[in-house]
């Protein structure tokens, strides 16, 4: 039987990053996963392919739409070969997760391949391709979540489908329905609504993006409108049907009305699960809660001391770059040194175009605390590179305590703002003021002055091209 340090349940960002920093710290490390290929949900069908098939329709659109605009003239018609972009999304995945098998050769981890499963605290279990017993010191869970569904709704991964089957549709819909105004849905939604799709995006609550501070759920859903997208509001879903290649969706408005939808494909988006079965975690006495997540402390130990979980199958935001975080953090405090995170300054992104991010507290947040704040907002349009390169849609908005002026919340909404949030975050990391950024430099011209004009409008409401 071999016998490792660290033995890591799940290739996803938290498991692979996890297993990385363990090998530098000087462990004898495996990893486990049951797929064929590294990266988890975020690599394979998850973060990566979505951004390759947002980045091949914005092009799409932009040529559609757009080039005229800039001189560019394009004779005949353009046309979506969705066959092809779909596979330059796979080549796009297919390179990403080769990556993962060259940094694991690169730092000696053991790969096994395989559902790993608890014998006890410090014995797994592997059954598939690399069927075998392991012994570990230490375990890390990162297994990951998949998509949650409602418990009315068959998927038949067909025409009622998940994220997974809309990243490799083999036509565009004609009306793709939307169950859930999240992340996930108003991507992919975007996707489809530039490649031709009529799209409806159903969603429970008030707003979309209900997690995200007020305003940037107001522009988005401007933004969606725009473009001509059905955007239905407090509207809770009662049933959803297959009828041939037709789906019918029931839904109940405010008013008590039901109201029906009929496309030929339905998207449910409405969130993701921990991912927990077959790791027979009873056998090492690691309890989970009642929202089928484990239980962790603030070292992210679970009841069972020498186990640990990272990621989306602990409690806290479902993000790539969270698991990431605290793969490292558990590496490190094995290695026993004394890392932090701060779950507070972890950005959120939504890769719509235009991006939204944010990172620290909303308005709604401060309001319930009762933290008297302060609002900076400057718009997009105002600044010369945004109407240099057509991107005028959005605004960064800054918040700051009312006394002390340290920055408390930044949201943005608008071009490159996946990249602009990086800055708020160093600032709120070191605790800066809205001053402080305000007198920083920013190149002239970029998308980055929003960010310099936001601040100087929340210091004294000075924004100097407003």
């Amino acid at each position: 039987m071999k016998s490792y340090d660290v033995a890591i349940i799940g290739s996803g960002p938290g498991g692979y990053v996890a297993a990385i920093r363990c090998a530098q710290l000087g462990m004898k490390t495996a990893i486990i996963e049951k797929y064929s290929t590294l990266g988890g949900t975020c690599l394979n069908v998850g973060c990566i392919p979505s951004k390759a098939l947002l980045s091949s329709s914005h092009h799409y659109e932009e040529a559609t739409k757009h080039f005229e605009d800039h001189g560019i003239e394009i004779p005949g018609d353009i046309k979506v070969n969705l066959e092809k972009m779909i596979g330059r999304k796979q080549a796009v995945v297919d390179q990403t997760t080769g990556g993962i098998d060259f940094l694991m050769k690169k730092n000696n981890i053991d790969v096994f391949e395989g559902l790993g499963s608890f014998i006890d605290a410090t014995h797994i279990k592997i059954e598939g391709k690399d069927a075998q017993e392991i012994e570990a010191k230490k375990v890390i869970i990162a297994t990951g979540s998949k998509p949650s569904n409602l418990p009315f709704i068959s998927l038949d991964k067909e025409r009622i489908i998940t994220s997974t089957e809309a990243l490799k549709l083999k036509e565009v819909p004609k009306h793709l329905i939307i169950i859930g105004g999240g992340v996930i849905g108003l991507e992919l939604g975007q996707v489809y609504r530039r490649l031709g799709a009529e799209v409806t995006v159903i969603e429970y609550m008030d707003r979309i993006i209900p997690t995200m501070d007020a305003g940037l759920s107001k522009e988005l859903n401007k933004v969606f409108k725009k473009a001509k997208c059905k955007m239905m509001l407090s509207h809770k879903v009662q049933s959803v049907e297959r009828k041939g290649d037709e789906v019918v969706v029931k839904a109940e408005n405010k008013k008590g009305e039901v109201v029906e939808f009929k496309g030929d494909y339905c998207l449910v988006s409405v969130g993701r699960k921990p991912y927990t079965e077959g790791l027979n975690l009873e056998a090492a006495g690691v309890k989970m809660n009642d929202r089928g997540q484990v239980e962790v402390n603030e070292h992210l130990q679970t009841s069972t001391s020498n186990i640990y979980a990272i990621g989306d199958v602990i409690k806290g935001a479902m993000l790539a770059h969270k698991a990431e975080e605290e793969g490292t953090f558990v590496a490190e405090t094995i290695a026993g040194q004394k890392p932090h995170i701060d779950y507070n300054l972890i950005p959120g992104v939504v890769y719509t175009w235009p991006e939204v991010a944010a990172v620290g507290k909303t308005e709604e947040e401060l309001k319930a605390d009762n933290v008297a704040y302060k609002v900076g907002q400057f718009p997009f349009r105002a600044l010369g590179r945004a109407r240099a390169s057509g991107d005028i849609e959005g605004f960064v908005k800054i918040l700051a305590d009312k006394t002390t002026d340290e920055v408390l919340g930044v949201h943005m909404i608008g071009a490159r703002c996946a990249d602009l949030i990086a800055e708020a975050v160093v600032s709120m990391e070191y605790r800066a003021s809205a001053e402080d950024i305000s007198r920083m430099s920013h190149a002239h011209p970029t998308f980055a002055e929003a960010v310099k004009e936001a601040a100087l409008a929340a210091t004294d409401n000075r924004a100097l091209h407003v």
